[in-house]
């Protein structure tokens, strides 16, 4: 099988990493490359280190260009794939690596993104119960938000096994700053950044509340309750993510189990050995999410600890994962189990 992909929004974050990925997949061919303002400019001017793809030429991004092709990546702001979508064939694949089809609530929708919902898509996260089968047979995904995805893998075996219940769950996790896009920002600047760590976001207004919220709802969470707070790190890539709950009468060792069961057989969940972190160093340029756990009895609280690769995992690596799915293809296929280290 050879799949003719096209890629919106190729010279961000999120599209260089899905062609970066792409140029790895041994079923792909790619196609169509389309952005906006640099339409007409070639990838290597804003992609150096897709080298193979240096002289590829950008075009516009519109339907037309984009008709004709098996798979669509749209890698486009927040508000703006709906209406591409909405023209194009609905035997084409498309993936959407930005927020607009996530949320399931469009009163949810509107109030954190503050433009009229667009609807919602099938889910790009594999790991989650059943999932697998609708991805299977959809021609539509909508790919996680990088903070919702290690957030719920760090959640999902302790609220699929009953070990907690979904209320007062705490969730703090620290991002690299690609999180935070290309688009020149003066708090992304290298001298805001370096050695600096800063929370932003406060107080349950980032916009992935609700999606996490909706996530834990679908692991079986009734009424969940979420106090999610993002803190940018001095570092490009990776997330870290700490979650905490409330948990009676259950070991270290039972939750250690429930982890080790739910994931034994997942290709891109990695628990840990006891006493043994994620660290964000670890998982750079991969697909794979570390996770480890434990109870700290003294408060009463579950504590599970994930670490990403908010573009590969947490964004790129997810909708590949998900359009192997889609297009039959094994999920594995094209996605790197090994990081980068030092």
């Amino acid at each position: 099988m050879s799949l003719r992909v096209a890629v919106a929004g190729c010279t961000g974050y999120a599209g260089g990493e899905v062609l970066r990925l792409l140029l790895g997949h041994p079923d792909v061919e790619i196609g169509t490359l389309t952005a906006g303002s640099s339409a007409g400019s070639t990838l290597g001017e804003h992609q150096r280190h897709l080298t193979p793809l240096a002289d590829r030429r950008i075009e516009a991004t519109t339907v037309e260009a984009l008709r004709g092709h098996d798979v669509v990546f749209l890698a486009l702001p927040h508000g703006t794939s709906g209406a591409v979508a909405a023209e194009l064939d609905p035997g084409t694949v498309v993936v959407d690596c930005g927020a607009d089809f996530r949320l399931e609530d469009p009163l949810a929708w509107e109030k954190f993104y503050g433009t009229p919902h667009a609807g919602s898509w099938p889910y790009g996260l594999p790991e989650l119960p059943g999932q697998r089968e609708v991805l299977a047979t959809t021609r539509r995904i909508a790919v996680p938000g990088c903070y919702p995805t290690g957030a719920t893998l760090a959640l999902l075996p302790a609220l699929t096994a009953g070990l907690i219940d979904g209320h007062d769950v705490v969730v703090v996790s620290a991002s690299g700053t690609s999180g935070a896009g290309r688009s020149a920002k003066p708090h992304l600047l290298g001298s805001e950044v370096m050695g600096s760590t800063s929370a932003y976001g406060v107080g349950g207004v980032h916009r992935h509340t609700p999606e996490i919220l909706q996530n834990m709802a679908r692991l079986g969470a009734i009424h969940p309750s979420l106090s999610f707070t993002p803190l940018l790190a001095p570092m490009p890539r990776g997330i870290l993510s700490t979650v905490t709950a409330p948990i009676q009468g259950v070991s270290a060792d039972e939750a250690y189990d429930a982890y080790a069961a739910a994931y034994a057989d997942e290709p891109f969940v990695h628990l840990l050995a006891k006493n043994v972190w994620p660290a964000t160093a670890a998982i750079v340029g991969s697909n794979v999410v570390h996770v480890n756990v434990t109870v700290d009895e003294n408060a009463g609280r579950l504590v599970a600890v994930t670490a990403i690769d908010n573009l590969t995992k947490g964004t790129a690596g997810g909708a590949i994962q998900s359009m192997n799915l889609a297009c039959g293809l094994p999920e594995t296929t094209g996605l790197p189990l090994i990081g980068v280290a030092p």
